[in-house]
């Protein structure tokens, strides 16, 4: 199932960092991205909304 707030669907993708490890980033956007596949929220996250922009963003609970 995927996670939708404010018509924001949440994203993840995994990127490879400078030292060389692998790291998985989620991200919130109205259109489908370049790269990055549709997921749900992930466990022991939740949903807050940015008072300024109205952006949503993940945090950690």
């Amino acid at each position: 199932m995927v996670y939708e707030k404010n018509g924001y669907e949440l994203y993840t993708r995994k990127v490879k960092l400078k030292g060389g490890r692998d790291q998985v980033i989620y991200f919130f956007s109205k259109k489908k991205p370049k790269s990055g596949s549709k997921c749900d929220l992930p466990a022991g996250y939740v949903v807050g909304i940015n008072k300024r922009t109205g952006l949503p963003y993940l945090k950690k609970a």
